[in-house]
C-alpha cells in the first residue's frame, strides 16, 4: 500500500530547561545545565542528592484544586505538554473526524509518586486501608493518554507505550504508522515522567545506575567523559502533533519537520546492560534508515541516547561507527541529556524536540560538561559537539533511545522539502 506522508505541526514541553518550547530551545542551544539539589524529599540517607527537576512549577497555574487531586505529577506534566502542542498546531476535535484523531502517550514508570505515597500512608496508618479512590487511576501508565483524549474529545486510537527509556520514541513511531496507513489523520504523541521521589532515586541507586557525584552535581551528567559515573534523573514531558501531510497543507498548518521513519529492535542480551558491541543499537539505526528510504550519508545529526553511563556511551558509539562507517566523521553527534538529565520514558519525545530545535535553528545543541577524554573514544573521528553548540546545515536528524530490557527505538526527522 502507498504510505501517507507524516509531518509535525505542533510541539509542547515542560522539562528541567524550560516550561515551554521557546525557553527549552534557548537553554538547549546555550548549554544550560538543568541539574540541582533535590527539593522533593530529604536526601540525607541517599547516595544521590541531586536531579534535574522541573523549575518554578505550580500546579495551580494549570489545574483547579479538584483536578490536582486526580493527577499524579507525571500526568500533570503530560497534559501540560500535550495542551501546548495542541494549541501550537491549532487543532481541535473539529479539525477532522474525531475518530481519526488519536493519542499515543508514553511513560516508562507512570505514577510511582502516587504509588509510594499511598503505600506509605497505609503503613503509617497502622494498616488501615484508607486508599484514595484516585489511587489506581493516578498510578497507571496509560491514564495520561486517556485524560488527553477526554479533555479534547479525540476518539481515535488511544493507548500508552511502555518500554522503559524507549517508551516515547515508540509512541512517536506508533503514531506515525497510524497516519501512514490511513487509520488516523492527526495523532497526539509524546511522553511524561516524574520519578524523582524516594522510591525512584533509591531504586536506581541500588542498581548503581545514577551518578553520585554530589560535589559537582551541576556537571555530573557528562556523556563521553572518562569520569562519567551514571545518569542524572530528570522529569517532565514533551508532546508532538503528527499529521497527515496533505491534511496539514490544506489547512495551512506550519510544519516543523517530516517524520521519515523509525526502527525498533531488541538487544536480547541483559536486563539492564547494553550489548557491549551495540548490536541492537546498530540494528535499530539501520532499520530506521531503511524505513525512511535514506542512506547513511543523508544524516546530518544524531541525538544519541548518551546517558553518561560507563557502558552505555561506549556501546552506542561503537554502533554508530558500525552503521555509518566513513561518513561518521561528517555527522554531528550530541547528548542533550547532559543538560536535561534523563527523562526516562519521556526522553525520546524530548529529544525529538531537540532534533526539531536543530532543524529550525540550524544549530546542533552541545554535549556539555566534557572535561577528561576517555581512551576508548575516538574524538577525532567522532564529532561529539563538546561543550558548545555548532552552527551547520541540519536537514536530517536521527534520535536514539534505549531502555532497560534491551528495548531500542530510533526515529528520523527531516526538514520538509
Amino acid at each position: 500500500m502507498e504510505l501517507k506522508r507524516v509531518v509535525i505541526t505542533g510541539i509542547g514541553t515542560i522539562n528541567p530547561l524550560g516550561n515551554n518550547v521557546n525557553d527549552f530551545f534557548d537553554n538547549l542551544i546555550s548549554g544550560v545545565s538543568g541539574a540541582g539539589l533535590i527539593t522533593y524529599f530529604d536526601t540525607t540517607n541517599f547516595k544521590t542528592k541531586f536531579a534535574c527537576e522541573v523549575k518554578n512549577y505550580n500546579p495551580a497555574d494549570y489545574f483547579d484544586r479538584k483536578e490536582v487531586r486526580k493527577h499524579d505529577l507525571y500526568s500533570q506534566f503530560g497534559m501540560i505538554a500535550a495542551d501546548q502542542a495542541i494549541e501550537d498546531a491549532g487543532i481541535s476535535k473539529e479539525s477532522a473526524d474525531p475518530f481519526r484523531i488519536g493519542v499515543v502517550w508514553a511513560s516508562g514508570i507512570g505514577g510511582i509518586r502516587t504509588f509510594f505515597d499511598e503505600v506509605k500512608g497505609f503503613i503509617e496508618g497502622g494498616g488501615i486501608p484508607r486508599f484514595s479512590p484516585f489511587f489506581v487511576p493516578k498510578m497507571i501508565a496509560d491514564i495520561c493518554a486517556g485524560y488527553i483524549s477526554i479533555k479534547h474529545g479525540f476518539c481515535g486510537p488511544n493507548y500508552a507505550t511502555v518500554s522503559a527509556c524507549a517508551s516515547s520514541t515508540h509512541a512517536l513511531i506508533e503514531a506515525m504508522n497510524h497516519i501512514r496507513r490511513g487509520r488516523a489523520i492527526i495523532m497526539v504523541a509524546g511522553g511524561s515522567e516524574s520519578a524523582i521521589n524516594e522510591a525512584g532515586v533509591g531504586g536506581f541507586n541500588s542498581m548503581q545506575a545514577l551518578s553520585i557525584n554530589n560535589d559537582n552535581y551541576r556537571t555530573a551528567s557528562r556523556p563521553f567523559d572518562k569520569n562519567r559515573d551514571g545518569f542524572v534523573i530528570g522529569e517532565g514531558a514533551a508532546g508532538l502533533i503528527l499529521e497527515e501531510y496533505e491534511h496539514a497543507k490544506a489547512r495551512g498548518a506550519k510544519i516543523y519537520a517530516e517524520v521519515m521513519g523509525g526502527g525498533m529492535s531488541a538487544d536480547a542480551y541483559h536486563l539492564t546492560a547494553p550489548h557491549p558491541e551495540g548490536l541492537g543499537a546498530a540494528s535499530v539505526m539501520q532499520t530506521a534508515l531503511d524505513d525512511s528510504n535514506l542512506k547513511t550519508a543523508d544524516i546530518d545529526y544524531i541525538n544519541v541516547h548518551g546517558t553518561s553511563t560507563p557502558l552505555g556511551d561506549i556501546a552506542e558509539l561503537k554502533a554508530i561507527q558500525k552503521v555509518f562507517g566513513e561518513h561518521v566523521s561528517k555527522i554531528n553527534i550530541s547528548s542533550t541529556k547532559s543538560m536535561t538529565g534523563h527523562l526516562l520514558g519521556a526522553a525520546g519525545a524530548l529529544e525529538a524536540l531537540a532534533c526539531i530545535c536543530a532543524i529550525k535553528n540550524q544549530i546542533i545543541p552541545p554535549t556539555i560538561n566534557f572535561e577528561t577524554p576517555d581512551e576508548e573514544i575516538d574524538y577525532e573521528q567522532l564529532n561529539l559537539t563538546l561543550n558548545k553548540a555548532q552552527s551547520c546545515k541540519v536537514n536530517t536528524t536521527l534520535s536514539n533511545t534505549f531502555g532497560f530490557g534491551g528495548h531500542n527505538a530510533a526515529i528520523i526527522l527531516k526538514k520538509l522539502d
